[in-house]
């Protein structure tokens, strides 16, 4: 019997999943974000602006909607440019209005951290794990992680304007291989405090796609809690199955498509307009995720799947 990890059988909604406003750091206001990120065909921005929850659920229509969330961060003291933590938390109603409260425990405090993590997920919310190599963390460090949500395969804006340390691949197949069940975002941390030519150079760079009933708050919370989105910079998926020992995925034209393990093995293909490739797999695995490359050298990562 054919089991659908991941189709495109409801509606796909566009989304942002980290973004600044006027309300911390960014350059433009709420309204203009909306106005710009739905001129992209974005139906869905999460506003985590740093330490503070502010509602925008007046931006709400038949064609977008304001995720509620915010931005914390754990920062060694004293110590500038050390290592540091940054979580996204979003809320899972929209009623969650208030700030929850800020990290405040030490940065090398791991038990602190966790309860921190599992405080706010009882509350509501839906905890990220943002940039580990903008973030300057080690294995030692992120590794000691626990009850993570999500973490960010790809951060747009520490990949274009911070150095190149947007894309975290090994970093989310690490947290899988020690039985995180986390799922990955690709998000744009968009500021827009670019040259007056380019402010949108850190937009429109990371997305997911949510697999959504209904562009409700709670259809679309249910959504991500459920994994119903792939992360992308540019390609798409639109179907991941298994049938017995046969993976199926069709995406859009791809040059490469790589079918991860928790171990060394990798699947592969490689191809100029590859749309639909059959992996045949061998052996016990605990959890696969896909890959899809297109001419652009650009990505789409699905999440991992646990199929043991």
């Amino acid at each position: 019997m054919k089991k659908y990890l991941f189709i495109n059988d409801k509606t796909m909604y566009k989304a942002n999943m980290h973004c600044h406003t006027t309300v911390s750091d960014g350059a433009l206001t709420p309204e203009q974000v909306k106005e710009a990120y739905t001129a992209r065909g974005y139906s869905i921005v999460a506003f985590t602006d740093h330490n503070i929850v502010k509602t925008h659920q007046y931006l709400n229509d038949n064609g977008f909607l304001a995720i509620n969330a915010c931005e914390v961060n754990i920062n060694q003291a004293n110590i500038k440019g050390a290592s540091t933590y940054h979580f996204n938390l979003y809320a899972t109603r929209p009623d969650m209005a208030d700030t929850p409260p800020m990290p405040k425990m030490d940065y090398h405090d791991n038990e602190a951290i966790n309860k921190y993590i599992a405080e706010r997920s009882k509350e509501g919310f839906l905890v990220c794990y943002n940039h580990p190599y903008w973030s300057l963390q080690t294995y030692e460090e992120y590794s000691k992680l626990r009850g993570c949500f999500a973490m960010e395969i790809y951060n747009h804006n520490c990949e274009v304007d911070e150095g190149y340390y947007g894309y975290n691949p090994q970093v989310y197949d690490e947290m899988l291989r020690q039985g995180e069940r986390v799922f990955c975002f690709s998000t744009d941390d968009n500021h827009n405090r670019g040259p007056e030519d380019i402010p949108d150079r850190d937009s429109f760079g990371g997305f997911i796609h949510i697999n959504s009933k209904s562009l409700k708050y709670e259809d679309v919370m249910s959504a991500l809690v459920n994994g119903d989105f792939y992360s992308s910079q540019g390609p798409e998926i639109y179907e991941i199955s298994l049938e017995e020992n046969k993976l199926t995925v069709k995406c859009s034209p791809a040059e490469t498509i790589v079918v991860y393990t928790q171990g060394r093995r990798c699947y592969t293909k490689i191809g100029e307009m590859l749309t639909e490739s059959v992996f045949e797999l061998s052996g016990s695995y605990d959890y696969i995720r896909v890959m899809c490359r297109d001419k652009n050298k650009l990505d789409a990562n699905s999440n991992a799947y646990w199929i043991k």
